[in-house]
């Protein structure tokens, strides 16, 4: 029995019990998107035991441990959901104050790389080593302060009510602020991460409402400073051999073209329900370079078949489409672009990272969200999991 408060005048007094306090409708609990959380864990998961698979005979990289990269996948899954429950705790508002200060740490990072302390690990030159084995690739942060970054300039105005949509202004100062560390990135250069970065800032700009023309023209500078950074010989020749194995599938199959060669025979002999973890002649055989990260979609095709690897399409789906209602419900511009960005930077890698697999795009070294061995990309993409939480937990309560 209840009285006209809510409260409980049972014998338990008072208060309410903790379970009835964590559902209340205005609770913590209540306000998660759990679709999203439960996707982003299954895929973590799922993550975990293709890792498995693909390098528990691999000992020149498991140092003789079968379950070395399990165990780092799992820490970095357990690390990374911290980090989204930081997020959620500190607040996508409370973060947007804090834009300045980490803008410049993720600009001071990449900048690092440039530097003798930067490494070069599976050929890109894009991470700082540690130490102890670890490593960090700085792009994977900037990748959410340059969404954080350009939302904050692109609302401030509109939520404040001067504004019904952001002036050309705005829109030039957003796109300086991208566009410094975009280049950087490009210097290592880290094409792949470049690639994200310009979909997001195409995806922000959608959102906030600002005219077509810079959207136009975005597109237009795109396409020349594609051809400009061709002409210009930015790209490191394995570069160059990755887009000219995609135009020409033929060409050279045991040189430039043998990773995409062996990612569609893993992914073709998979059949419709696999051959079973850890049973896959070509995860097994180690004939699929990099499969614990970049080409960990092969070992679900071939392991788990159409259906595995439909079910991980499923979750990512699952995942734009709660990104998506969270960015139409919220009430502010600025968790609108937040949550557009992310949902473009999600959307784009993983239509990258499984087109490369089948041919379709060219590889470009993205891994694939929640599910590819990597620290830094595990780490980012769970706050953006938290930055989408924040949006949702934080905006008011229909009636």
């Amino acid at each position: 029995m209840t009285g006209a408060n809510g409260f409980s005048v049972s014998g338990y007094g008072p208060q309410r019990s903790s379970w009835t306090r964590l559902f209340a409708r205005d609770s913590l609990a209540r306000r998660l998107d759990w679709p999203i959380l439960f996707s982003a864990i299954a895929l973590s998961l799922i993550g975990a035991a293709l890792v498995y698979s693909a390098t528990r005979n691999r000992t020149e990289l498991n140092q003789g441990d079968p379950y070395y990269f399990l165990v780092r996948h799992l820490l970095n899954t357990g690390i990374g959901f911290a980090l989204m429950i930081g997020t959620v705790w500190l607040g996508h508002r409370t973060l947007r104050t804090a834009v300045p200060i980490l803008y410049g740490i993720s600009v001071f990072l990449v900048l690092l790389v440039l530097t003798p302390l930067g490494a070069t690990i599976n050929g890109a030159h894009a991470w700082i080593v540690i130490g102890g084995g670890f490593s960090l690739q700085p792009s994977e942060f900037v990748k959410i302060t340059i969404i954080l970054g350009m939302a904050m300039l692109l609302a401030a105005r509109v939520d404040a009510g001067d504004k019904p949509y952001p002036d050309h202004r705005t829109v030039l100062q957003s796109l300086g602020l991208a566009v410094v560390p975009i280049l950087i990135v490009l210097l290592m250069p880290d094409l792949g991460s470049v690639m994200v970065m310009v979909i997001i800032v195409l995806g922000v700009l959608l959102a906030s409402g600002a005219s077509n023309r810079w959207i136009f023209g975005l597109i237009g500078t795109g396409a020349v400073g594609a051809i400009a950074v061709w002409q210009l010989g930015i790209l490191d020749e394995y570069q160059i051999n990755r887009f000219a194995a995609f135009a020409n599938p033929e060409l050279d199959p045991a040189g430039v073209g043998y990773n995409t060669n062996q990612a569609r025979i893993a992914i073709g002999s998979g059949g419709l329900f696999g051959t079973g973890l850890g049973k896959g002649s070509q995860t097994t055989g180690q004939f699929v370079p990099e499969q614990q990260t970049d080409f960990v979609f092969t070992v679900a095709g071939e392991e788990l078949g159409f259906v595995g690897a439909g079910l991980i399409l499923l979750l990512l789906g699952i995942v734009l489409w709660r990104a998506c209602r969270i960015a139409r419900e919220t009430t502010e511009l600025y968790g609108t672009i937040v949550a557009a960005g992310i949902i473009a930077w999600f959307a784009f890698q993983s239509f990258e990272n499984v087109g490369m697999t089948l041919g379709i795009m060219p590889v470009a070294g993205l891994p694939l969200p929640f599910v590819s061995y990597g620290g830094s990309s595990m780490f980012a993409v769970w706050v953006a999991v938290g930055l989408l939480q924040s949006i949702r937990v934080q905006r008011p309560m229909s009636a």
